[in-house]
C-alpha cells in the first residue's frame, strides 16, 4: 500500500507529531536512532525480514536481518566501550561501503558516541583536518585504509583507538586493534544510551567555499524528519527492496541510506562496486529494486549510454524514482520516462538541514526542471538579495531560506559558533543556538538561490557565488548546463563566469563530448549558436573548453568553484572532496 497522500491536505493540517504516529512510537520511549533502527524494528515482529542485502567487488554477496543488524550493531558498541569510550565521544568511520559500516554507524549511537563517517576515498591530510577538528577519539576503518591513519596519527593527540574491522590482523602495528564482527560473538542485550532529543549523534563535514570543512552536528530526534520524508517522498512501505547510491560519507547515504529506510523497517540494498551502467542495471534486476535513490550526475552517466543497454535488463520492479545532489535537469526526467516509464522526483536538501525540505512530491505534477514544493511542515522563501526579505514576485532570483524548527535541523557547526550564527538572518544579536534553531520569526539562509513560480514551485539557479553576473544581468549556471547538454554532441557541461572588462563576467563552458564526436571550431561555434537560440545571447558561452573529465566531488556534485577559481587565479578553497584522477 502506498503512502502517497494529497500534498495539499497534508500541507494544511500538518503537524511534526505524525512522524511519530507512523513509527507508532509512544512518548517515554527510548529516542536512540540506534536502537530504532534496528530494536524496535525486531520487536514489530520483523527481526527475521532482510534489512540488508550487499553486494561487492568481485561478486560478493551477503544478506543480513534486522536480528543481525541488532546484535551486530549491539557488539560494535559492547566493543567501544570496553574500549573506554564514553557518550559524546566523536568516534570516525573510515571504510568502504562494507557491512560493518552500518553496524558500526548504529552501534556508535546506541553507547552514545557520535559517529563521524568520512569517504574512504579521502587522502590522509583531508582525513587528518576533519579528525583534528572533530577531536575524535577512535577511528574504525579497514587493512585498506589504515595506512592512511599511520601517516597522521602522530598529529592527532585525541585518537586514541585505531580499530580495523576488515583486514588480516597479522599486519596490524602497534597500538591498533582488529574486531572482525560476523566473526565475533552476537550481543544480546546491550544498555543503550538514552540522552533525549538533543543528544548529539551524527558528526558531518560539508566543504565550504573558503575556509577548513564545517562539521554540521545532528542530533537523535532528527530521525522525525529522515523517517517522515523517507515514508512520504521515498513512498517507502513494507514491501519495498531500497536503493540509494550515495555513500555515508555523505549526508544521503545516513538520512537516507541509513536512517530513514530502517527506522521505518525497510529492505536495502547497497553496492560497493564501481559505477557502470550495465553494473547498476543488472543490481535493479537482481534485487528486484521497488525505489531508488540516486544522483543527477549518475543519472547523466545512464543518459549517455543510452537506452538500448537499460532494454536488455529486466526493471519492472521499480515504481518510484527520485534524485538528489545537485538540480536534475529538466532533459533527464523526461529521458527517465521514455525510458524507465516514470520520471525521477527531484529533492533538494543540505547537510545542514539533515533531511529534505523541497521536494517533487509522488502524484504531484511535475515539472521538468523544477525542484518541486516545500514538504509539509516546512516554511520556505525566497529572500531578497538585499533586503533578506521574502520576495512576492513569481520569478524573482533570491536566496533560499526556511523558517528553523524542523527536527533534523543542524544544531551547530562543531567550533564554529559564529559561522553557524551567518547561516540565520533576522536573528536578535547575541541570539543562543537554542533561539537560533526555534525562533519562527529568523531564516536560515541556505546559501542557494532561486526562485519559485506562482504555483509554488522552486526553480533552482546556483549557488550564491555561482551565479554569473554579464552586464548586470543574472545567469544561473544550472540553466546553461542543462540546455549544453541538449545539445547532441555534449555529454556532460560546467559554466562558470570568467572575468571580462566589459561585462564585468562573461560566460565559460567546460564539456565533454559524447563518443565519436571530437573537438572543432566548428562544432564550437556550433554549441554557441545552439545556445544563443535556445537561452539569450547573455547566456551564451563567449569560450569552450573540452575536456576528458569535469571536477566533481564524490558524491557527484560539480565543483564549479574549482573551475571559476581557474578562470580568476584565486584560491579553490577546500578540495579535499575532489573526486580522484
Amino acid at each position: 500500500m502506498s503512502n502517497i497522500g494529497s500534498y495539499l491536505e497534508r500541507q494544511a493540517s500538518f503537524d511534526w507529531s505524525v512522524a511519530r504516529e507512523a513509527l507508532g512510537w509512544k512518548e517515554g520511549e527510548l529516542l536512540n536512532i540506534g536502537h530504532i533502527c534496528s530494536d524496535r524494528v525486531c520487536a514489530s515482529g520483523r527481526a527475521d525480514k532482510e534489512a540488508l542485502l550487499w553486494e561487492g567487488f568481485g561478486g560478493k554477496k551477503a544478506v543480513h536481518t534486522f536480528d543481525d543488524l541488532r546484535a551486530r550493531s549491539n557488539a560494535f558498541a559492547r566493543l567501544l566501550v570496553d574500549e573506554g569510550l564514553t557518550p559524546g565521544d566523536r568516534v570516525c568511520l573510515f571504510m568502504d561501503k562494507i557491512p560493518s559500516l552500518y553496524f558500526a554507524f548504529l552501534g556508535i549511537l546506541k553507547m552514545g558516541g557520535i559517529a563521524q563517517p568520512l569517504f574512504s576515498a579521502f587522502g590522509d591530510e583531508s582525513l587528518k583536518v576533519r579528525l583534528e577538528s572533530a577531536g575524535t577519539r577512535a577511528i574504525l576503518t579497514t587493512g585498506k585504509h589504515v595506512k592512511k591513519v599511520r601517516k597522521i596519527r602522530g598529529d592527532l593527540p585525541a585518537l586514541e583507538k585505531v580499530i580495523v574491522v576488515e583486514g588480516d590482523p597479522a599486519k596490524l602495528k602497534e597500538g591498533e586493534e582488529f574486531f572482525d564482527v560476523e566473526a565475533a560473538d552476537r550481543v544480546e542485550e546491550f544498555p543503550y544510551f538514552d540522552g533525549g532529543p538533543e543528544a548529539p549523534s551524527v558528526l558531518h563535514y560539508t566543504s565550504g567555499t573558503t575556509g577548513q570543512p564545517k562539521g554540521a552536528q545532528h542530533v537523535h530526534s532528527s530521525v522525525w524528519g529522515q523517517a517522515l520524508t523517507t515514508s512520504w517522498v521515498l513512498d517507502l512501505t513494507d514491501d519495498d527492496v531500497y536503493w540509494c547510491t550515495a555513500d555515508p560519507g555523505w549526508v544521503t547515504g545516513t538520512s537516507y541510506g541509513i536512517i530513514g529506510p530502517w527506522a521505518l523497517g525497510a529492505t536495502q540494498c547497497v553496492l560497493d562496486a564501481g559505477f557502470t551502467s550495465a553494473r547498476w542495471y543488472r543490481f535493479i534486476q537482481d534485487h528486484r529494486v521497488t525505489v531508488w535513490y540516486s544522483a543527477p550526475t549518475a543519472i547523466r552517466s545512464l543518459m549517455r549510454d543510452g537506452a538500448d543497454l537499460v532494454r536488455k535488463h529486466d526493471l519492472s520492479s521499480l515504481r518510484h524514482l527520485a534524485s538528489v545532489g545537485e538540480p536534475l535537469n529538466a532533459e533527464a526526467v523526461v529521458w527517465s520516462e521514455e525510458v524507465f516509464g516514470m520520471p525521477f522526483h527531484d529533492t533538494f536538501w543540505q547537510t545542514e538541514t539533515g533531511a529534505m525540505m523541497i521536494a517533487n512530491w509522488p502524484g504531484m505534477k511535475i515539472k521538468p526542471g523544477s525542484m518541486g514544493r516545500p514538504f509539509p511542515g516546512i516554511t520556505a522563501a525566497i529572500l531578497d538579495l538585499k533586503t533578506n526579505d521574502p520576495v512576492t514576485t513569481p520569478g524573482q532570483v533570491g536566496l533560499i531560506a526556511f523558517r528553523p524548527g524542523w527536527p533534523s535541523m543542524f544544531r551547530a557547526y562543531r567550533n564554529q559558533p559564529d559561522v553557524y550564527r551567518s547561516k540565520f538572518v533576522g536573528a536578535p544579536d547575541g541570539a543562543s543556538p537554542e533561539e537560533l534553531r526555534t525562533n519562527p520569526d529568523i531564516w536560515y539562509v541556505s546559501g542557494d538561490r532561486a526562485s519559485v513560480d506562482a504555483d509554488g514551485y522552486y526553480w533552482f539557479v546556483g549557488r550564491d557565488d555561482d551565479v554569473i553576473n554579464t552586464g548586470g544581468h543574472l545567469v544561473g549556471p544550472f540553466e546553461i548546463e542543462s540546455a549544453l547538454i541538449e545539445h547532441e554532441a555534449v555529454a556532460e557541461a560546467a559554466a562558470v563566469g570568467k572575468p571580462d572588462q566589459m561585462n564585468m563576467e562573461v560566460v565559460k563552458a567546460f564539456v565533454t563530448l559524447h563518443a565519436g564526436y571530437t573537438p572543432s571550431d566548428e562544432l564550437e561555434l556550433d554549441i554557441m549558436n545552439f545556445i544563443r537560440k535556445k537561452l539569450s545571447p547573455l547566456a551564451m558561452p563567449q569560450e569552450i573548453e573540452y575536456s576528458d573529465k569535469l571536477p566533481k566531488t564524490r558524491s557527484g556534485k560539480l565543483l564549479r568553484r574549482y573551475l571559476r577559481a581557474l578562470e580568476w587565479g584565486e584560491e579553490a578553497g577546500d578540495l579535499s572532496t575532489l573526486e580522484d584522477d
